[in-house]
C-alpha cells in the first residue's frame, strides 16, 4: 500500500463530502512551490483521469496522479486537532527537509 489513511483521515474527508454533496474522493498531490522543492495539494475529485492511482481505505478514496506517486509513497494521511487549529496532516518518509515557514519540503 502506497498510501495510508488514518481513521481520523477518513472520518474528516467523509464528512467534508457529505457536506459538499458530491466527490468521487480527496485528490492528494504535489506541486512545485517554496524554498525546499514541493507543496501538498488536496482537492476534491469529481471525476478520475487515465493517470489517476485511487487508494482506498476506512471507507474513502484518496486519488493520487500517477506523477506524484513517486513523491508520496508510503506517505500517512492523518488530521490532527492541536489546540484550535486542525488540518491535515501529512508523514511522509520521503521528506529529507523542510523549509523554515513549514510551506514546502524537499525528498530524497
Amino acid at each position: 500500500m502506497t498510501i495510508s489513511i488514518t481513521e481520523s483521515a477518513a472520518k474528516q474527508i467523509k464528512k467534508q463530502l457529505e457536506k459538499r454533496g458530491q466527490g468521487l474522493g480527496l485528490k492528494l498531490g504535489v506541486k512545485k512551490s517554496g524554498c525546499s522543492g514541493f507543496a501538498y495539494t488536496l482537492n476534491y475529485a469529481d471525476s478520475l483521469e487515465d493517470q489517476d492511482a485511487i487508494f482506498e481505505q476506512q471507507g474513502v478514496k484518496v486519488i493520487v496522479n500517477a506523477a506524484d506517486i513517486e513523491f508520496l509513497k508510503g506517505i500517512e494521511l492523518d488530521y490532527r486537532r492541536e489546540g484550535i487549529n486542525e488540518a491535515f496532516k501529512f508523514n511522509n518518509p520521503n521528506v529529507v527537509g523542510t523549509c523554515g515557514c513549514g510551506e514546502s519540503f524537499a525528498v530524497a
